[in-house]
């Protein structure tokens, strides 16, 4: 009797262990479930590895960054002045070259991001890709901001620190900077243009990948796969 009472507590006892794990892997098995036979997470995976390979790789190439208008990196703030001036006394061409240098750098920089990306898009929850396709025209950049940004600063920033190094900007920059704090009666600077350049080069990035997801949300024609398509086509009627 005692035997059949041991075997009755085991088998109960190995039941409900069973039954944990499978309670702890519902939100998994949930996460994999389509809604109306759509793969919402599969859809949305999809339409940011499409901005990243169609937007985000174009930024590489040699004035991806410097002949982009929408993306190109100015003088910051602080050094608007130095450009003004240099321009004034007959430098601009090395104002030019400065701001070339800081482009190339950026150019330099987002290969790096291709991974960091393809990383947080597969990490990318049911929930996080219902919520996205729900919401505003840029909610899936916005994801990846909120997953990425860190990641990238930090690759982003030591790619620029020996890109600058690489390219002559740190040279060309001394040289801008010495030129104008001997300009009498100017105020002296000394930006930090490496964190300026990683958090352009971070502004830049996101902003192509709006543009490619706002495409994807706005122009049906922009749906080149049926999974785009069927997944979208629920945006449309939300």
């Amino acid at each position: 009797m005692k035997k059949i009472l041991l075997l009755a507590v085991t088998f109960s006892l190995v039941s409900c262990a069973e039954m944990q794990q499978t309670l702890n892997q519902l939100p998994q098995i949930a996460s994999q479930i389509p809604v109306g036979g759509v793969d919402i997470s599969a859809g949305l995976k999809e339409a940011l590895n499409k901005g990243i390979t169609q937007q985000v790789s174009k930024l590489t190439a040699v004035d991806g960054f410097y002949k982009n208008e929408a993306v190109k990196i100015l003088m910051p703030a602080e050094l608007q002045k130095v450009d003004a001036t240099l321009r004034k006394v007959g430098l601009s061409s090395l104002a030019d070259e400065g701001i070339k240098m800081l482009n190339r750098a950026a150019e330099d920089a987002v290969k790096e991001a291709t991974p960091i990306f393809v990383s947080a898009v597969k990490n990318m929850s049911f929930t996080d890709a219902k919520n996205i396709l729900l919401g505003n025209d840029s909610a899936a950049t916005t994801y990846l901001q909120g997953t990425t940004s860190t990641a990238l600063y930090g690759k982003f920033n030591p790619v620029i620190k020996n890109s600058f190094a690489k390219v002559g900007a740190d040279v060309v920059w001394a040289n801008i900077i010495n030129k104008y704090n001997t300009i009498p009666l100017v105020k002296k600077v000394n930006p930090d243009l490496t964190d300026y350049t990683t958090n352009q080069a971070l502004a830049g990035v996101y902003k192509m990948i709006a543009v490619e997801e706002k495409e994807i949300r706005n122009n049906i024609s922009a749906r080149t796969t049926p999974l785009l398509k069927s997944v979208f086509a629920m945006q449309d009627g939300k």
